[in-house]
């Protein structure tokens, strides 16, 4: 039987031993996942190259596949590009010979997303508006509408791994193949229910190799740059963008002993560990500085010269997510705090309240951020980096 497949915006999956027999949910066609028969899928057709060979691929193994742009909120003052992309996006579903729909959900994307964003600069946390995205459009309003369209899984262009473990009847999530463009991190809100019907068809691919496919199958947007950054931020920095929803004046710079040594712009605009975007009145032989932490009520950020001053050896986290079953804790595993940095170690206690991470050594964080876990190439989950001490 011929499945059918939806495909949508991409915006953007280690067991101990013995180890469970593994099986890519992208490489399903018409079995069983875990009980579930699949039939129709939705993948994201974003105008980029990622989502375009995705759609090629699912199209190649024998699926029907549709393909789907989500139309998402942007400011009136910034110049985005979703109209050359949505084009982009039209003529990959002409050439590869599928249907095309359009959504919008622009209004949630700026209730969810924009204004979830601002509200968290403006209590001085650093939010992660990718994480956002894909919590709230693509694997949750998109994800939605594709079933009440009668889709039996969605498919993105993420370069993450979903796979079915036939030992413990559920679907882990693993990191892209290519680990330049990993984007598990920006997945660990997800759950086993969109994961066991979510395929990754690139998950196993290198960029290099996407590109080469690209051109060999001829899609129209073969040669396409990848997109970068936020469209609805656009060419102007975020400073310019928040400004323009948060009310920000320049504030004091203090020391580590609370003396002011400089000024800043606003401190809703600043994050921990930053080191540009203030003044500060100190001799030129000090070299940079560092914000250690950010006082919304005073309107000050207090700096170093320091970077060690502003790790911690400590969080906690709220709104924490585990693919699966909960691990046993304490759980030994490696962390990381932002996209593209490097893993670091980390020991993870949870009393039945609070979820407290121990870094090795001590680590740069900041509050808001994203803190994924990892055991191997498994993304475990995570949570909202909470600062507990230094």
């Amino acid at each position: 039987m011929t499945s059918r497949v939806f495909v949508g915006l991409s915006l953007i999956p280690q067991c101990s031993p013995p180890a469970p027999k593994l099986r890519r949910a992208g490489a399903l066609a018409t079995g069983q996942a875990g009980g579930v028969e699949r039939k129709k899928v939705f993948v994201g057709l974003s105008g980029g190259v990622d989502s375009a060979v995705s759609a090629a691929l699912l199209k190649q193994q024998g699926h029907s596949v549709v393909g789907c742009f989500i139309k998402i909120w942007q400011p009136e003052f910034i110049e985005c590009t979703w109209r050359e992309d949505r084009l982009d996006a039209m003529r990959v579903a002409a050439a590869l010979g599928i249907p095309f729909r359009e959504v919008d959900f622009s209004d949630e994307y700026k209730r969810e997303v924009v204004d979830s964003m601002v509200a968290d600069y403006a209590r001085g946390i650093t939010p992660n508006p990718d994480v956002l995205c894909n919590r709230a459009i693509k694997f949750g309003h998109f994800f939605k509408w594709a079933w009440a369209e009668g889709a039996d899984s969605i498919a993105t262009g993420h370069y993450a791994r979903a796979l079915y473990e036939r030992l413990r009847k559920s679907f882990i999530l693993k990191r892209g193949k290519d680990s330049n463009k990993d984007q598990s991190y920006f997945l660990w809100q997800l759950g086993e229910q969109e994961l066991s019907r979510t395929l990754f068809p690139i998950g196993d691919l290198k960029k290099r190799e996407v590109r080469v496919l690209a051109r060999k199958l001829g899609l129209p947007n073969a040669g396409k740059p990848d997109s970068q950054g936020l469209c609805f931020v656009g060419d102007v920095s975020m400073d310019e963008f928040l400004a323009r929803f948060i009310s920000v004046t320049p504030g004091d710079v203090l020391d580590m002993a609370g003396r002011t040594i400089g000024t800043h712009k606003g401190a809703a605009l600043y994050t921990v560990g930053q080191r540009h975007g203030f003044t500060t009145k100190t001799s030129s032989g000090e070299g940079a500085h560092y914000v250690v932490s950010v006082d919304i009520p005073t309107n000050a950020i207090t700096v170093s010269p320091d970077r060690s001053d502003a790790a911690q050896k400590e969080v906690s986290m709220r709104e924490v997510n585990w693919i699966g079953d909960e691990p046993s804790f304490p759980l030994e595993a490696m962390v990381q705090a932002r996209y593209r940095e490097t893993p670091v170690s980390a020991n993870l206690h949870y009393d039945g309240k609070t979820m407290r991470v121990i870094f090795t050594d001590p680590h740069i964080v900041s509050p808001g951020q994203s803190l994924v876990v990892y055991l191997g190439e498994r993304c475990l989950g995570g949570g909202v980096i909470q600062i507990v001490n230094s």
